[in-house]
């Protein structure tokens, strides 16, 4: 060991038996810094250590170690229900080297090849997994075209799997109905997604995912909050290029709309896209109504119509 590395080591050491404080000065408090994992004296700002790895646990595996052939993982992937087997199942690994990193013999590499045959048609052996397994990867496939969060995923899971407990995917068609338990956990958490944005994307007309989210609701009892058309806001000004200062008003017109009950009842896209509309007018920016409707998804006569209802209730 050369004397530099030495010379820290000992650093180290005694800054280890003196306890918190600095081994250069013996006064200062040892600071650790999160953000760049050094270990420093508050007094003198001696560094005793650099990049400290963090020691609770990690979702990722490190790379194998060449020499042992072993994984030095420390956990697995997190559980979640948007798996056929939520992340628990064990899996033989592809290594074919005993726990001294031994390579193994021919015949018992064939008798392991054979487990993990085994092994993989055992985890989907039933109907339900089968079931779950497609599932989920049309999940998958939806949740990357949308945009989706993780707890819209867990959702969307969790409905799906309940749904199959009351056996409601007997006859019915597996990515209409998850399609549809998707769109109920947009609809629970609040997302501002439509049914015209999951049927494009899953490839299914609006009029049968409706029938599927339907049948949802009626035989599992849900109960959906009511949609926030605030919340529709962003999204529109952002495809229709409007401005800050309008996307504020606009807030405000539908706040004040809320307020004297004039948004119950009402479609939530097609609300924000008229009190954006109005906020265009106020603020003189130049936007037509066919410009904010193909923003909205919404037709032109339906900005008209609320457009009407918002300067009748609000007085403008």
């Amino acid at each position: 060991m050369s004397m530099e590395k030495k010379g820290n080591s000992n650093l180290f050491a005694l800054q280890q038996r003196r306890g918190d404080r600095c081994p250069r000065c013996g006064k200062g408090q040892m600071l650790l810094d999160n953000a760049s994992g050094e270990q420093f004296c508050s007094n003198c700002g001696y560094v005793v250590k650099e990049r400290i790895e963090e020691a609770g646990p990690e979702w990722r595996s490190f790379q194998q170690d060449s020499e042992m052939g072993r994984d030095p993982r420390r956990t697995g992937i997190p559980s979640t229900l948007a798996m056929h087997d939520m992340g628990l199942s064990t899996v033989i690994g592809l290594e074919n080297r005993d726990a001294s990193g031994r390579s193994l013999q021919s015949s018992m590499k064939t008798t392991l090849e054979r487990l993990r045959t085994w092994d993989r048609r055992s985890q989907v052996h039933e109907s339900v997994d089968r079931n779950l397994r497609q599932a989920f990867s049309e999940l998958d496939r939806l949740a990357e075209k949308l945009n989706v969060s993780d707890s819209v995923i867990e959702k969307a899971a969790y409905i799906y799997r309940k749904a199959i407990e009351r056996k409601l995917i007997r006859g019915r068609s597996i990515s209409g109905l998850i399609a549809a338990s998707l769109y109920a956990a947009f609809r629970n958490t609040e997302t501002p997604r439509t049914l015209k944005d999951v049927a494009s994307v899953a490839n299914l007309k609006k009029k049968d995912l409706a029938r599927s989210y339907r049948l949802l609701l009626r035989e599992m009892d849900l109960r959906m909050p009511v949609a926030d058309p605030i919340k529709c806001v962003s999204r529109i000004a952002s495809k229709a290029g409007v401005t800050e200062r309008t996307k504020r008003r606009a807030i405000d017109i539908l706040r004040r709309a809320q307020d004297t009950r004039t948004s119950a009842g009402k479609d939530p896209m097609g609300l924000a896209a008229s009190a954006l509309y109005v906020a265009c007018v106020m603020e003189n920016e130049s936007k037509t109504q066919k410009d904010i409707a193909e923003a909205a998804g919404v037709t032109e006569v339906t900005i008209r119509n609320r457009y009407k209802g918002l300067k009748e209730a609000l007085r403008m």
